[in-house]
């Protein structure tokens, strides 16, 4: 049977009160409406303040995980920092059942680590039986004992099972260019076992899946937009293509 994935829309209800103020004064989240998501990999673009993570947290909470990251079982709260934006949203699920699922967010990885870690040490029989650490679905060694790329990449091979909903906030933050293109090819494997992304990325390597829905946000809303015809795609193309033009451009007008 063909795989159409675990989330179809999201929309914001109109009817759930009065918009105003943060995050609603957010050009781009107060002219946003509705989209729909790719059954594979849905992409958010766009400059820095556009409302990026605002959203992508909104659309984590509402369905179920915690606002800092981590699996639907996490429930801590390091700082209560999100909007209330998630109150708002009406999203459209499909026929299957998440078995598996987990938002990153960069920003606070580090919170979800050490959340871990506590719940491993106050577990008294976590010592003497194996399965019942959390720490053994990352690879068995502690997040805070790696580098931040390579805690990002055991997250990604080991705790992403498949049949699942990823829900990644820029997790281009602690990989190397290597490894977001490794990135991509973990990703169709965990596709392949009908898995569905949900990503919000800066990075035009994590960007380039294939036949994936990008979606840009700008102060007039949310608009899909091709690959290459991208602000990400372009600018990095228009860079890499002449850098010592454009550097020659930059510093002179730094210097003006």
């Amino acid at each position: 049977m063909d795989f159409f994935g675990y989330v179809n829309t999201v929309q914001i209800d109109i009817t759930a009160g009065t918009q105003s103020g943060y995050p609603f004064d957010i050009p781009c989240i107060r002219n946003f409406r509705k989209f729909n998501f790719h059954p594979k990999v849905t992409y958010l673009i766009g400059e820095n303040g556009m409302g990026k993570s605002t959203l992508l947290e909104a659309i984590a909470v509402g369905l179920g995980f915690n606002a800092e990251g981590g699996s639907r079982n996490f429930n801590f709260n390091t700082k209560d920092s999100h909007s209330d934006l998630h109150n708002y949203l009406k999203i459209s699920k499909g026929i299957h059942k998440i078995k598996d699922g987990y938002f990153l967010r960069s920003e606070s990885f580090y919170n979800v680590a050490s959340e871990i870690d506590e719940l491993d040490s106050t577990d008294e029989t976590a010592p003497f039986n194996p399965s019942k650490r959390i720490i053994d679905s990352y690879g068995g060694k502690s997040l805070h004992q790696q580098s931040h790329g390579e805690s990002f990449w055991a997250l990604f091979m080991n705790r992403f099972g498949g049949s699942g909903l990823y829900i990644l906030d820029e997790p281009e933050s602690a990989l190397s260019v290597t490894r977001q293109m490794a990135m991509l090819a973990r990703m169709d494997k965990l596709i392949n076992q009908r898995s569905q992304f949900i990503i919000a990325t800066h990075s035009p390597i994590v960007l380039a899946y294939p036949d994936a829905t990008i979606y840009q946000m700008t102060p007039e809303g949310i608009h899909k937009a091709k690959y290459k015809e991208t602000d990400t795609y372009r600018l990095y193309k228009g860079f890499l293509d002449n850098p010592e033009q454009m550097t020659s451009i930059l510093i002179d007008d730094e210097d003006d």
